[in-house]
């Protein structure tokens, strides 16, 4: 076979270099979706469901009629900054977005606005906490969920099948998100009344003893804890029902205060089993004094029983000389049937008080 020429070979060279990638200027590999991506997708006028990989998010941004909804799970760094990238957020947005939460709060980007909500979920007889991030753009909205087990399926189903409240914006959507939660404050507050019930049935029946001692602060710690992260969220509302906020739409605003008062149902009735703990612990306390009285009247009226027997015994115990009854036939009956007639007479009077 005949050689190729050398200016031939040269530009077959130059080619293959061209058409190589430089190691250097190679962009990085786009990790590939994990479990943390629960749902990605892009919506038009609420219709036209379309999936979209994280790394494709920002091309369905800017789209008339457009909204694009990300609900992650859990991620890790690399897949949120994927997604914020994508998103085209700021450099503090990711970084609140990162930043593990103890309280809710609200934050105003300008072009975003991010609220956290604590979740509240009962397992037995003890509260799981968790955290949930609404990050609310023009055209999307960025779930985060972290600890919580409850997920936002309900709420994409059903507006998935109702296109025109679907459509109304990221806004409309992150005030549903809200609404679910309040559902499920409200089922955590079933469970801890369904506790409180069960202690207050024990104090009644038995009185307070360590273990339901230990119980019931137990109860009233969960109580206060749920209320300390639940009652926050109501002002949170009430802002965004109120404050102008560029992505908040006047017409959505009404929806964040129908769940601010929703909030303050839900605390209200977290309080209201924080008393009733309260007044079931001061009945057990007046069913144990009660009871303790009435011991102490029991005693104290055999007491008084036992020591006329005592007393005579004594008399006659202390062995004189002169004493004419130990000499007379009807003495001992006679004595005994005094202090059987006073023993008698005393438990009939402490019967009829209600001491015996």
């Amino acid at each position: 076979m005949a050689a190729k020429p050398r200016t031939e070979s040269l530009r077959d060279a130059a080619a293959n270099a061209l058409s190589e990638p430089d190691a250097d200027t190679m962009a990085p590999p786009v990790p590939a979706p994990g479990p943390e991506v629960i749902a990605s997708a892009a919506y038009t006028q609420g219709r036209d469901k379309v999936e979209v990989p994280l790394a494709e998010l920002g091309a369905h941004l800017g789209r008339r009629d457009g909204l694009l909804w990300v609900g992650l799970k859990d991620p890790t760094p690399e897949t949120l900054a994927l997604a914020a990238g994508q998103l085209g957020l700021a450099p503090q947005v990711i970084e609140e977005l990162q930043a593990p939460h103890r309280r809710p709060k609200i934050l105003d980007f300008g072009s975003e606005v991010l609220v956290v909500a604590i979740t509240v979920e009962v397992a037995g007889d003890r509260p799981a906490f968790g955290e949930t991030q609404l990050l609310i753009g023009n055209d999307f909205l960025l779930t985060v969920r972290r600890g919580a087990t409850a997920n936002h399926h309900e709420v994409r189903s059903r507006l998935e099948k109702l296109p025109a409240q679907l459509a109304r914006g990221a806004d409309f959507v992150a005030s549903e998100l809200l609404d679910l939660l309040i559902d499920r404050y409200v089922a955590a507050a079933r469970q801890f009344e369904a506790g409180v019930e069960a202690v207050e049935q024990k104090l009644m029946l038995r009185g307070l003893n360590n273990t339901e001692i230990r119980k019931l602060y137990r109860l009233r710690r969960d109580l206060l804890r749920t209320h300390t992260l639940v009652a926050p969220l109501a002002e949170i509302c009430r802002r965004l029902s109120r404050v102008e906020m560029h992505p908040i739409d006047a017409q959505s605003r009404p929806y964040y205060g129908e769940v601010a008062d929703r909030v303050l149902r839900v605390d209200e009735l977290f309080n209201s089993l924080r008393e009733a703990l309260a007044f079931a612990f001061e009945a057990g306390l007046m069913i144990g004094q009660a009871q303790q009285t009435d011991t102490t009247r029991r005693l104290a009226a055999w007491a008084a029983i036992l020591a006329v027997p005592t007393a005579i015994a004594g008399v006659y115990g202390m062995n004189f000389k002169v004493m004419p009854e130990l000499e007379w036939t009807f003495g001992y009956p006679v004595v005994m049937a005094v202090m059987f007639g006073i023993c008698g007479a005393l438990y009939r009077g402490f019967r009829k008080a209600g001491w015996l």
